[in-house]
């Protein structure tokens, strides 16, 4: 019994550890450090160089764990919006929900871009994000896409880029918008493209 319950306690000692290092890695990222070096996260995180490779064998390995804290959190952040509700009320809703969710990923996301063409981590984190965007449009907004027929394709595209983070990130960081004044290009954009279509002579 006694060896069962050190066992346990060595093994809960190795979790809380590596999720104070995730925490250390997340919290950097938030702050704007965006390619925190080992020594720098594990100083945030009170352990040593050696244990934090100890408990993750390589930096794709700590990418892996930051990455799954990061896709966890944006599902905690989504709202169920139901498609039988009026345009304008599914519009605001899914703004807002779009929003918040945008603005939680941003430091990752931006720490991620500088890494993601070498890191299988990130690139697949990345696939997880643009899935959810795209089925988070095709429920919330499935009566205007099936109402676009054959022009559905080039309407999802359009509604996917509008509403995406490298379009957030240049409304917040290339033209320096507020999130108010950002959320407010996005709507003309996605009201615009539900209400008039992705334009003439789009298949």
């Amino acid at each position: 019994m006694a060896v069962h319950q050190h066992t346990d306690g060595r093994v809960a000692r190795g979790q809380r550890t590596r999720d104070a290092i995730v925490e250390a890695h997340t919290a950097l990222l938030r702050e704007g450090v965006l390619k925190p070096t080992a020594k720098v996260i594990a100083e945030r995180a009170g352990i040593s160089v050696r244990t934090l490779w100890l408990n993750y064998k390589d930096t794709e390995t700590l990418l892996g764990a930051t990455t799954a804290y990061w896709l966890d959190a944006d599902a905690a952040l989504r709202t169920e919006i139901s498609p039988d509700l009026p345009l304008d009320q599914r519009l605001e809703q899914y703004l807002d929900m779009r929003v918040r969710r945008l603005e939680h990923l941003d430091p990752a996301a931006r720490s991620a871009a500088l890494g993601e063409p070498f890191s299988r981590a990130l690139q697949d984190s990345r696939r997880q994000h643009v899935d959810r965007v795209r089925d988070d449009l095709a429920h919330v907004f499935g009566p205007e896409l099936a109402a676009a027929g054959e022009r559905r394709g080039v309407l999802e595209a359009a509604l996917f880029v509008a509403s995406s983070w490298p379009t957030w990130s240049s409304l917040r960081h290339d033209l320096g918008l507020e999130v108010d004044a950002a959320r407010a290009v996005m709507r003309e954009s996605v009201a615009r493209l539900l209400l008039h279509g992705p334009g003439p002579g789009t298949t």
